[in-house]
């Protein structure tokens, strides 16, 4: 006898399976793209620390300014200019980051490089508020790692796609107390302070303020597990791929016994 309904479910399981495996395959496609961006990354990383360091001045060629590479710097904080970037954890404990420009000695014309000077921890509840420390006096050397930009973080908006934190329009700012805001733009920021900025940012390594933290967030660079989980997803894409043989191949046999509904033909 035939059965309508069982063929119906036949074909379904198959469809779902057929699915199944095109997107089990698909996610660890993916998986082997993350770990190629990952691992690029990490020979980036290499090899910009393994150049020499580069000392920064006014002349020094865009082409030079590559991430990861060791750098230092001679000039003086223009303190008046420091920023201060929000929402910056470390070991799990919010706080922020201080960034202040240094004015490059005997740059002509004047040009400075932002200085992401340290981490500071968020004020306890019931505590005052953490005020950035000013930057040291007098001309300074300044060493670090190059980074393209300041790293960024998901920004809220407001309804009208306002920013929720936006960078003064003019430097310094009103009061003289320095501007906090979750992510700083180089371009806007030369534009508010009125700078001539090298196309960097140097993340600064080593000082001898005790407040604040030097050790920056490394990105992920584990290619590794994104092929682990590409070969789970590839395997779980094989069950599927059996079991679809498997359904069909049942399926067929029915068929050729003679009907969908799993009874043979009967002799009269």
């Amino acid at each position: 006898m035939v059965r309508p309904h069982g063929t119906a479910r036949t074909l379904a399981a198959l469809l779902l399976l057929a699915m199944a495996v095109v997107v089990l395959v698909s996610l660890g496609r993916w998986q082997l793209r993350r770990a190629d961006e990952r691992r690029a990354i990490l020979a980036a990383i290499e090899h910009g620390r393994s150049q020499p360091p580069l000392m920064l001045t006014a002349a020094t060629p865009a082409a030079e300014l590559k991430p990861w590479r060791p750098a230092q710097a001679n000039g003086s904080y223009r303190d008046d200019l420091t920023v201060v970037l929000d929402n910056r954890n470390r070991d799990g404990r919010p706080g922020y980051w201080v960034a202040t420009p240094l004015l490059l000695k005997n740059s002509n014309p004047p040009t400075a490089v932002l200085v992401l000077r340290g981490w500071m921890p968020r004020a306890e509840p019931g505590q005052p508020a953490a005020v950035a420390p000013p930057a040291p006096p007098d001309m300074q050397h300044v060493t670090g790692e190059l980074a393209e930009r300041v790293p960024r973080l998901f920004e809220l908006w407001h309804f009208g796609n306002d920013a929720v934190d936006t960078l003064p329009p003019r430097l310094p700012a009103a009061g003289g107390k320095p501007p906090t805001v979750q992510n700083l733009d180089l371009a806007a920021y030369a534009e508010a302070s009125g700078l001539r900025l090298l196309p960097t940012v140097l993340e600064q390594s080593d000082a001898d303020e005790d407040v604040l933290k030097h050790d920056w967030p490394q990105p992920s660079v584990d290619f590794n597990q994104n092929q682990g989980y590409a070969l789970q997803w590839f395997g779980f894409a094989s069950i599927a791929g059996i079991a679809f043989l498997v359904v069909a191949w049942r399926a067929l046999r029915r068929w050729t016994a003679g009907g969908p509904g799993g009874k043979g033909r009967t002799g009269s």
